[in-house]
């Protein structure tokens, strides 16, 4: 299956430039590893092929959480780096990312990270055929206020398959009453909540695409690509 393959691809790559992250290391130098493990595989990076993105992967540090461009900005410790590997093949894109922690880091941020993942988790077991779009932010609304954290409002879900960005457009993260949408048997997109200690919105920066949390509060964000089918989802992204 050609989505199992390039869904592999990228978390592979994803999971290589987490082990390779470390202080000292330039966030140029941390897509430099992934835009060889990409070509090596056979894969295009997705952001730069679909929209001219000046980097092969999104590298995003601390006050950024989106969309940041690699650059000779070195890695130090505590810092919070969010990397998001997207990338085609046979016609066929996978989308996944994740946030990392640089140690030392403290008890906060740590939790941040790990209620990071479970509130990715928490979407995606939301997902099956036949089942509504609302159900995946409602059920990540609902951990974020249990747990108390914010979620960034502006930055959604989206189809993603034949190219990086399809429908359907603009899944909300956190609970939408619009949202009227059914997933169907087969469809193909990301759950990506960005769960954050403060912040509730991206805003833009100097340049064209790097994006910043507003308020600036720790961030993170997870993502993993999935299917909808009949036996509930099927994630792609899984490294192996």
């Amino acid at each position: 299956m050609r989505l199992q393959e390039i869904g592999r691809i990228v978390a592979n790559t994803l999971e290589a430039m987490a082990k390779a992250l470390e202080p000292g290391i330039t966030t140029a130098e941390l897509d430099m590893i992934g835009r060889k493990l990409l070509e090596q595989a056979g894969a295009r990076s997705g952001p730069e092929m679909c929209y001219g993105f000046p980097g092969a992967t999104c590298i995003s540090v601390n006050e950024e959480i989106a969309h940041g461009i690699p650059g000779d900005r070195q890695v130090v410790a505590g810092d919070l780096v969010n990397i998001d590997v997207s990338a085609e093949k046979a016609g066929i894109f996978a989308d996944t990312g994740a946030s990392f922690a640089v140690p030392p880091i403290s008890r906060t941020i740590d939790r941040l990270c790990r209620d990071g993942r479970r509130a990715m988790w928490t979407g995606i077991r939301q997902v099956g055929a036949g089942k509504p779009l609302a159900a995946v932010g409602q059920a990540v609304g609902d951990f974020a206020r249990k747990n108390r954290y914010t979620l960034v409002r502006n930055l959604c879900s989206h189809g993603v398959g034949h190219t990086l960005h399809e429908e359907p457009e603009e899944i909300a993260t956190w609970p939408d009453s619009s949202e009227q949408r059914i997933m169907n048997e087969g469809l193909v997109f990301t759950i990506e909540p960005f769960l954050s200690m403060g912040a509730d919105l991206a805003r833009d920066g100097d340049d064209s695409w790097t994006l910043f949390s507003e308020p600036s509060a720790p961030t993170v964000q997870y993502e993993h690509t999935v299917v909808a089918t009949r036996h509930g989802p099927l994630v792609v992204t899984l490294p192996g």
